[in-house]
């Protein structure tokens, strides 16, 4: 199987919809925030780890991970308006805080103009005792890929 180049999981494309904005066509501001963490679940995805292997699901819906990954802080930056139908690619630049945390940066832009950023930490605690824990094997092996500029794999 070839390796992954970064490109294809750290950069991103969607559109604003007509749901994402106010009767004005001016973006709601709480969409920001979602769209990074539907970027950040979009990345983990098309670099090969699926929604169920990271995030946890209720117990009668079978396996869950052992480890939740809560966002302890966010932040959002409007820089432009946006608008139904435009087009945005997003960047995203994950980084490793220590052994139990980790943050990604979000960059939008429109016709190559920044329009917003975001910022999101998470942190990693036991699912049961809720107490901080080591990340999960795929998301260090994500965090630690998303540096190295060169194709990798999850392993």
């Amino acid at each position: 199987m070839p390796p992954l180049l970064p490109s294809t999981w750290l950069q991103l494309q969607r559109s604003v919809r007509f749901g994402d904005t106010d009767a004005a066509g001016v973006m709601h501001f709480y969409q920001l925030l979602r769209w990074c963490h539907e970027a950040y679940e979009e990345s983990l995805e098309s670099f090969g780890l699926p929604a169920a292997s990271v995030f946890p699901r209720p117990e009668w819906a079978g396996d869950s991970p052992a480890v939740a990954l809560p966002i302890v802080y966010c932040q959002a930056e409007f820089r432009r308006p946006l608008l139904t139908g435009d087009l945005l690619h997003i960047s995203l630049r994950p980084e490793a805080l220590g052994p139990e945390a980790f943050e990604v940066r979000y960059s939008f832009e429109r016709e190559g103009q920044p329009v917003a950023h975001g910022l999101t930490r998470h942190l990693a605690i036991a699912a049961s005792g809720r107490q901080p824990c080591a990340l999960p094997e795929g998301i260090r092996r994500w965090l630690e890929a998303s540096g190295l500029g060169e194709g990798v794999r999850p392993l």
